[in-house]
């Protein structure tokens, strides 16, 4: 069986008891969007007295699904401008499951849009597509930089397709992703040159412009401005790297008014080092410990040439971090018992809660031998300040080990569907245990995770 720092009941003394904070955000965000989707479609309802024949059916389809494209396309930069409401109620992961999925809709929207109007045009004019194709790319106002844009979408969607994602860097797919707004851009004057909904249409066409101008605004804000000002006002250096276990060390970062920040135990920030080979990327790393005024620390696994370089960082380093983003915070809490459940380096953001989640808290940290147990002197002070139950397992030796089933988590914590479950770990380990935690009656409402596989 595992072993258990401590079997006496966590107290949670010197911890403050707070009433979680329940946001309404995450059920009306979906609202707001499929309303404002209704609004396109009313749109097109209310400029269309009558749609006669073959080519009126498939130039209406066409204009349908070229307004929700366009409409879509705000939404998904609205999605991820890292609104500070949107990120820290919704999370991080939600969202970016969300941009997803929009996205494989968006770019279908697109592809039926340009199949559409040049069928249902050919058809009107009694052309070939092909010959239609050629009269609506060169003679129709701001359409040679639309179908630019189109064809940077389609390879976009291409690029984004997980056989594809797989083969690529984080880093080189983060930044082919940027295709994506000049293709907006692109695309953007054609469908007020070009749209039979927008063609003489004042208000529409104020309508469109204020939806994109205020997601541009947003994207400005909180993509650029905001990070540019808290580097300014920060002024983040790299203090120390200290090694925790095999592949795995923890930076240590001291800067002015970190206070400012708010960051909060569980979440992350995008963190850029000024440093050869690292300033042009900005990765996502959770925070080790809880946020201080003058001092933040992450604690980073080597998995591959970006979290392996931190290892040689060098004291002084300048740093740009932009956050706190990611909902995986004591905001989420619903029940008087917590369980934290991590693995590997997903002990990070858990350490953190570990130390400052009031109340009866218990962790359970999973790794594949003892020597992998990263910030294992620290968990264990806690836990005895805390006076907490700890429970590792190990997969080596067998001894020592605990099937992640609900059965072994059962054996572990009794009284397991009573708690709310904190969740971090490898893809694999956090689908398995989900499917545990369930099976064990935790109710999906109280399990919470993110992934930073965005």
């Amino acid at each position: 069986m595992p072993t258990t720092l401590a079997t006496t009941t966590d107290t949670g003394r010197g911890l403050r008891h707070r009433r979680p904070r329940r946001s309404a955000v995450p059920f009306l965000a979906p609202l707001v969007i499929w309303t404002g989707a209704a609004g396109v479609l009313a749109l097109w309802w209310s400029d269309t007295t009558s749609v006669v024949g073959l080519a009126g059916w498939l130039t209406g389809a066409g204009r349908i699904t070229g307004l929700l494209a366009g409409y879509a396309c705000a939404v998904l930069l609205a999605l991820m401008a890292r609104i500070p409401l949107l990120d820290h109620t919704i999370g991080t992961d939600r969202l970016a499951r969300w941009h997803a999925l929009g996205g494989r809709w968006t770019i279908s929207l697109i592809l039926a849009h340009v199949l559409l109007i040049i069928w249902g045009y050919s058809l009107t004019s009694h052309t070939n597509v092909v010959s239609q194709t050629s009269t609506l790319v060169l003679h129709y106002p701001d359409l040679l930089k639309g179908t630019i844009g189109f064809l940077l979408f389609l390879a976009t969607g291409i690029l984004s397709a997980r056989a594809a994602r797989r083969r690529m860097s984080y880093e080189t797919w983060h930044y082919l992703h940027f295709a994506t707004y000049l293709a907006i851009f692109l695309s953007f004057g054609h469908q007020l040159s070009n749209g039979a909904d927008f063609v003489g249409n004042r208000p529409a066409q104020i309508a469109w412009y204020t939806l994109f101008i205020g997601v541009a605004a947003l994207l400005a804000r909180y993509r650029f401005a905001v990070p540019i000002r808290r580097g300014v006002r920060h002024r983040l250096r790299v203090a120390w790297v200290h090694p925790e276990a095999p592949g795995v060390v923890s930076v240590h970062l001291t800067g002015a008014h970190l206070d400012e920040l708010r960051a909060e135990p569980g979440q992350f920030l995008r963190w850029r080092f000024l440093t050869r080979g690292l300033w042009w990327t900005a990765n996502p790393y959770s925070l080790s410990a809880p946020a201080r005024p003058h001092h933040l620390r992450i604690t980073v696994k080597t998995v591959g040439s970006h979290s392996a370089a931190l290892a040689h960082l060098a004291p002084g380093t300048r740093v740009w971090a932009e956050g706190p983003y990611g909902g995986f915070t004591a905001d989420r809490r619903t029940a008087a018992k917590v369980l934290l459940l991590a693995g590997g380096v997903g002990i990070t953001p858990l350490r953190a809660l570990f130390e400052t989640l009031p109340g009866h808290v218990t962790l359970i940290y999973r790794a594949r031998r003892a020597d992998d147990l990263a910030l294992r002197a620290e968990i264990d002070a806690i836990a005895a300040r805390r006076q907490a139950t700890v429970h590792y397992v190990v997969d080596e030796p067998a001894g020592y080990s605990s099937p992640l089933t609900a059965r072994g988590l059962s054996e572990l914590v009794p009284d397991l569907a009573e708690h709310d479950v904190y969740l971090c770990g490898p893809t694999g380990m956090t689908r398995a245990a989900v499917h545990a935690l369930r099976e064990a009656g935790v109710p999906a409402r109280r399990i919470h995770h993110e992934s930073f596989a965005f």
